[in-house]
């Protein structure tokens, strides 16, 4: 995008939001429930992205998958703190790549305090690789029209005096 003296950017209010303070390791081990938690608010936000294709458009999508993320890890350390910490400890410590293979145990002790408590499953595997419809109630945005150009050479009318080919005609067979 091409900045120029005609666009406008936020203001520096309308873009600071509260952040999501927590380690990679953290975040790995909640991801897959905050997926399916904020699932909704994020595909919202993509399909703004997607549509409209400028950033400054989807700030308040943007920001409702900020609060929903933020939502989700209060409800887990209200319900969840010491599975969810011992996971993302494992994840940390167990391996340079944090890879989820060394830490299925804590994961299961997780997934099961996430079932119990909060009522969220654990998404199979595949689940976000699917293709689904995705209902919103934003409106779409307007389709650009196609353009029309005049024809850039107007054919010769129809009494306009033809001389016979030179050499014959390319299909002899159908004079």
């Amino acid at each position: 995008m091409v900045v120029t003296n005609n666009v406008t950017l936020p203001t520096e209010e309308e873009l600071t939001v509260p952040e999501v303070n927590l380690s990679t390791a953290a975040l790995r081990a909640g991801a897959f429930h905050l997926g399916k938690a904020c699932e909704h608010q994020n595909n919202e936000f993509m399909l703004c992205r997607q549509e409209l294709d400028d950033p400054r458009a989807c700030l308040n999508e943007g920001k409702a998958v900020t609060s929903c993320a933020l939502d989700f890890f209060r409800k887990v350390k209200k319900s969840c703190a010491d599975e969810f910490m011992q996971y993302a400890t494992c994840l940390d410590k167990s391996s340079g790549t944090m890879s989820f293979s060394h830490c299925r145990k804590t994961q299961g002790v997780f997934d099961k305090c996430m079932k119990d408590n909060l009522d969220i499953d654990r998404p199979e595997y595949g689940y976000f690789t699917r293709a689904k419809i995705h209902a919103t109630d934003r409106p779409a945005p307007p389709k650009p029209e196609k353009r029309v150009y005049p024809d850039a050479t107007p054919g010769l009318p129809d009494d306009y005096p033809k001389a016979p080919a030179k050499y014959g005609a390319r299909f002899h067979w159908l004079e």
